[in-house]
């Protein structure tokens, strides 16, 4: 007797493997099964349009779940009829005389085309609030952009793929915009953050204004998505001596200057792949933990993640900072007069004192961790500002206040770090090849790997915007959106790479033709718009 046939599985890095599936049926039913009863070693699973990707929770645990979810039966998942979604729709997208010459109908066929069906909700991803949603027919098969925009406005309503959707932010992507609605398909002041959730059904309804209803119960937003952001102003207590704050409390960092771009960053929120919400967090891993480690804080305090050059922070009663990743120049002023303090090592920073960051010699982001961790609201499990889905704080603003928790008992600061070597010339990175390779011209990973690539001013925390010798591809039609992660590198329609760092979308359309090794992704959080970066082929293990 034989058993099923296997699925085909293919690995996406070293921390996770995409389960290809027949049909969107099984789909559904496989991630159902995985939800219910997840493998040894799985860590979060996300659906797609037709495959399925399982994160590993380490690296030694890929290959036992490549092999299981290539063997496991995909059990039915609950069938029920969802609730239907009335979205208000005004459709004058840039991108809509586009759809209605690639569909064969006129701009106004298009609307009628996309408000005389109903839709069903098949899956989440790409965004905290993102559903991918799927019609009764195929009037309205469109493919993707050749080049994603860098920033779509949040509401807009667009097509790719078979799929319609609502940008629940601003965000990058590359769908084909149609129109734009005023309604809230993110909030977490309500019970249910996503508006449209898996199984939910949706009909478009075209109006000539947007009006975004409010629920006079719900808080009043603070970002396009409807959510509050955790306030970084709290009423504080003057402080004229050492450890006079209030009882519970450590003090607080008050931000004098934020700097190019400050952020409050944690080890990320995983977990949340069917949400939307990337794992986040600092984009220099390795940087956090080791400020952590060197003020005494456990490995997944908070820190301060910024582009140095001009952030200035004032104690506000005595604390003990340490400054790593990229080697800035550190300032400490105050009625004692100027000190220069080492990075990569504790320091003092007396009560009224500030520390300046000047800039780095080398690499783009710094971490300031102070002892005791930054005492904010978690969002989801985690402090990290996440720029994409605009979760957690907001960045940092002048005279932002940021609280800081007393030290756990015990804790001790730790010896200085020796400062780590910055080699001059490309940043290199190692990679395996990715789950699309075989989209590509047989040469094209080789090519990946033999020019040195020059990182765009259009990269951010989101990922790095590559230019050079365009990749060649052999498989030009549409991708299916599948889950992706940080370190993958996509190639959009124009050939040239965008490698995700710590906020990429949880899902693209875009087929991966590498993925940077785990081990490797805290170079690219150093990488600097300007630099060369160099790809070579990690040996095979």
């Amino acid at each position: 007797m034989t058993g099923p046939p296997r699925r085909q599985v293919r690995p996406v890095g070293d921390r996770a493997v995409l389960a290809e599936c027949d049909d969107l049926q099984e789909v559904i039913d496989l991630h159902a099964t995985l939800q219910r009863r997840p493998l040894p070693g799985q860590r979060d699973v996300l659906a797609a349009a037709r495959t399925v990707m399982v994160v590993a929770e380490a690296p030694s645990a890929v290959a036992s779940l490549a092999r299981e979810v290539a063997a496991l039966t995909a059990e039915p998942g609950d069938a029920r009829e969802g609730p239907l979604v009335e979205i208000d729709t005004v459709y004058d997208g840039e991108d809509l005389a586009v759809v209605a010459e690639l569909t064969g109908l006129s701009p106004e066929g298009v609307v009628r085309a996309h408000t005389g069906q109903v839709w069903t909700a098949a899956f989440g991803g790409f965004a905290p609030g993102f559903a991918y949603l799927v019609g009764e027919n195929h009037d309205l098969d469109v493919p993707r952009r050749d080049t994603p925009r860098t920033a779509v406005p949040a509401g807009s309503v667009a097509l790719a793929g078979g799929f319609s959707a609502v940008y629940p932010r601003e965000s990058p992507g590359g769908w084909q915009l149609i129109g734009r609605t005023g309604a809230r398909m993110w909030d977490l002041a309500r019970p249910q953050p996503a508006l449209v959730r898996p199984g939910a059904r949706v009909r478009y309804r075209a109006v000539r204004e947007v009006v975004e209803a409010v629920d006079p119960a719900e808080p009043a937003s603070g970002s396009a998505t409807g959510q509050a952001r955790p306030s970084l102003t709290p009423e504080m207590t003057s402080r004229d001596g050492v450890d006079v704050s209030p009882p519970g409390r450590g003090g607080a960092l008050v931000v004098e200057a934020p700097g190019l771009q400050s952020l409050v960053e944690d080890l990320g929120r995983p977990g949340y792949l069917d949400l939307g919400v990337c794992p986040s967090g600092a984009v220099d891993r390795g940087a956090a933990v080791r400020a952590n480690r060197l003020v005494g804080n456990p490995r997944d305090a908070a820190v301060v993640e910024t582009v140095p050059s001009g952030l200035r922070l004032r104690a506000d009663g005595d604390q003990v900072l340490a400054v790593t990743g990229a080697p800035a120049a550190l300032t400490v002023e105050g009625d004692g007069g100027v000190r220069r303090p080492p990075t990569d090592a504790p320091f003092a920073l007396r009560d009224g004192e500030v520390l300046a960051l000047g800039p780095p010699r080398a690499g783009l982001r710094s971490y300031v961790a102070v002892r005791g961790g930054l005492d904010l609201a978690p969002v989801l499990g985690s402090r990290a500002t996440d720029t994409m889905s605009g979760l957690g704080p907001a960045p940092l603003e002048a005279g932002a206040v940021l609280p800081v928790r007393p030290p756990r008992p015990g804790a001790v600061v730790a010896a200085p770090d020796p400062a780590p070597a910055w080699a001059d010339g490309p940043v290199t990175v190692a990679v395996v090849p990715g789950p699309r390779e075989g989209w590509f011209a047989a040469d094209a990973l080789a090519s990946l790997c033999r020019q040195d690539w020059a990182v765009t001013d259009r990269s951010n925390r989101v990922g790095l915007r590559l230019d050079g010798e365009p990749l060649a591809r052999t498989r030009t039609e549409e991708l299916p959106s599948e889950g992706t992660v940080a370190g993958a590198v996509q190639v959009p329609a124009s050939g040239l790479p965008v490698v995700f760092l710590a906020d990429h979308p949880t899902s693209g359309g875009y087929p991966v033709i590498a993925v940077v090794r785990t081990a490797d992704l805290d170079r690219l959080a150093q990488v600097r718009p300007g630099d060369s970066l160099r790809f070579v082929l990690a040996p095979s293990s």
